[in-house]
């Protein structure tokens, strides 16, 4: 079994990331079992000082690599909305400030999109993995819109403003199950998926 640390302490991306694993993945692939930095003790803020979420995931991956020579991989996300000239983008996560509050963030976006017709935005993930000290890159982008309001009480983040173009529910709507199926995060790790497939052989 390959073990492989995701470099983050957000349960609700590792509780997703091992459902995609378990449920979403394409076979054949190599067992993977995958935890959090609760797993090496890190506690570390780690880096997050690039111009795009790429190089935010490759810093992630590249710290938690030198400081415990682990096999990794970080993600970052963001929401960009074409009215907003693709905010919040890189500052997804803190966008309506260094809280990282969901519910301010998602407050801020609905302000900035009142009266505006064009709400068409989509979510792109990267995940940067490090492994034989090399870094790989895979992306998953999933087009939708803005809702008026939130709807929903599942999901995390921005899942009750947002609507996927095959959908007429929010990301908050729908299952795990649902989501999952057609997340960014599904189809980047499907991506980092057979990569490690094809690089086992």
């Amino acid at each position: 079994m390959k073990s492989l640390t995701f470099a983050t302490r957000n349960e609700h991306k590792i509780k997703e990331v091992n459902q995609i694993l378990k449920k979403f993945a394409f076979p054949p692939q190599p067992a993977i079992s995958v935890t959090g930095l609760q797993a090496l003790n890190c506690f570390d803020e780690l880096p997050e000082t690039g111009s795009t979420i790429a190089e935010n995931a490759a810093q992630k991956a590249q710290f938690v690599f030198d400081k415990f020579g682990v096999d990794c991989f970080a993600e970052d996300t963001g929401l960009f909305i074409d009215a907003l000239d693709g905010r919040p983008g890189v500052d997804t996560a803190h966008y309506a400030g260094p809280e990282r509050d969901a519910q301010k963030n998602m407050d801020k976006v609905l302000r900035e999109l009142t009266g505006v017709r064009n709400r068409s935005a989509r979510f792109k993930t990267v995940m940067a993995l490090m492994t034989n000290r090399r870094l790989h890159f895979f992306e998953g982008l999933v087009e939708g819109s803005i809702l008026h309001q939130k709807s929903g009480i599942g999901g995390f983040g921005y899942d009750p403003i947002f609507t996927p173009t095959t959908s007429h529910l929010s990301f908050a709507q729908l299952t795990a199950e649902e989501k999952n199926k057609i997340s960014h995060r599904y189809r980047a790790l499907v991506k980092m998926i057979r990569f490690l497939t094809f690089s086992s052989k």
